[in-house]
């Protein structure tokens, strides 16, 4: 265990690297710090520092740098995550509400996460696993032809054009979409096969050959839309980064959307933010990275996650501040969409 000076000695060397991008010595510690001791003082203390792995001296010089380890500890118990400005958070709420549906929603967070953290920014679309129907619409466009419109209650809108085996009349029409939307409000995606399977026995037999083929389109669309989508911006902010590593293989990781998927984390708490730091990550070519994470979605439940991926000599507690609060703005749009 660190005693509490030299827990400062380590939050301002890692402030002061991330600001400068260079080796810290204890002289200029002394010098930006009130610290409370002389420069002989920290040097024993980085020393100790050092020993126990939370610093390293890159080369010959007197400067040292913070390790995965020293940023772990930094992030765990040293940062204070900054909270958004007022301003800040109008824009947000504003850039944000000006979206009509879910791919502009997606599309215009991680070209805000990645302007306000200066990182390569990750948003996973909702998954379809964790969405629910909130509306089904048949819409007559032909004499025998019918738009289906799935709603979820994540955003996601898929609509088909269904051919029908017959003509069918509006009243009809009206009939099965009532009884669609009777048993399938609110009804998880994924047990959605199993619930229409006897609607067509609800129905009135010159009905059932339309409401099957209804029901066939439907279930179809459930397959074909149930990969997980992923949006990311901000590659161009790597241009700035310095990786330890190379910038080739942090891109071939970025092109990756199983990488991605996994480096933003399990389902967790929509309170949580994830960390990994450097070593921590799963996959070498992101080993010079850190990738700072969140969950968003309506009321306690997690709908997919977001976060922000750059080198592991970032601002955490700037970034953290923006990734929690991006994730809270989006939840509270979709779950008033």
């Amino acid at each position: 265990m660190l005693d509490d000076r030299k827990l400062a000695v380590l939050r301002a060397i890692v402030e002061d690297y991330v600001s400068t991008n260079e080796p810290v010595g204890s002289k200029a510690l002394a010098d930006r710090h009130n610290l409370g001791v002389s420069p002989a003082t920290i040097r024993n203390d980085m020393a100790a520092l050092e020993e126990q792995g939370y610093i390293t001296q890159p080369h010959t010089s007197a400067g040292r740098v913070p390790t995965d380890k020293g940023y772990r500890l930094f992030v765990d118990r040293l940062s204070q995550i900054k909270p958004l400005s007022g301003a800040e958070r109008r824009a947000i709420e504003t850039f944000l509400a000006g979206a009509v549906d879910l791919d502009e929603i997606v599309m215009r967070t991680v070209r805000l996460l990645a302007q306000l953290t200066r990182q390569v920014a990750v948003v996973q679309y909702p998954s379809l696993t964790r969405s629910a129907v909130r509306h089904v619409e048949i819409v007559p466009i032909a004499e025998r032809r019918v738009m289906l419109v799935l709603i979820t209650n994540t955003g996601r809108v898929e609509q088909r054009v269904v051919d029908l085996p017959e003509a069918i009349a509006d009243d009809r029409i009206a009939n099965l979409r009532a009884v669609l939307n009777a048993c399938l409000d609110g009804c998880g995606l994924s047990q959605v096969p199993e619930t229409v399977a006897d609607v067509p026995e609800r129905l009135p037999p010159e009905d059932r050959p339309a409401a099957a083929t209804i029901l066939s389109v439907l279930l179809e669309t459930l397959v074909e839309r149930h990969e997980e989508k992923i949006a990311f911006a901000g590659t161009a902010n790597l241009a700035a980064a310095d990786f330890s590593v190379g910038l080739r293989d942090v891109l071939e990781a970025l092109e990756e959307q199983v990488v991605l998927i996994r480096l933003l984390g399990e389902t967790g708490g929509l309170s949580d933010i994830t960390v990994r730091i450097g070593s921590e990550n799963p996959y070498s070519g992101l080993r010079g990275t850190s990738i700072v994470a969140a969950g968003y979605g309506s009321g306690d439940r997690e709908l997919a996650r977001l976060g922000v991926l750059g080198p592991t000599r970032m601002d955490y507690p700037v970034t953290m501040g923006a990734v929690r609060a991006v994730a809270r703005y989006v939840g509270q749009i979709l779950a008033g969409s």
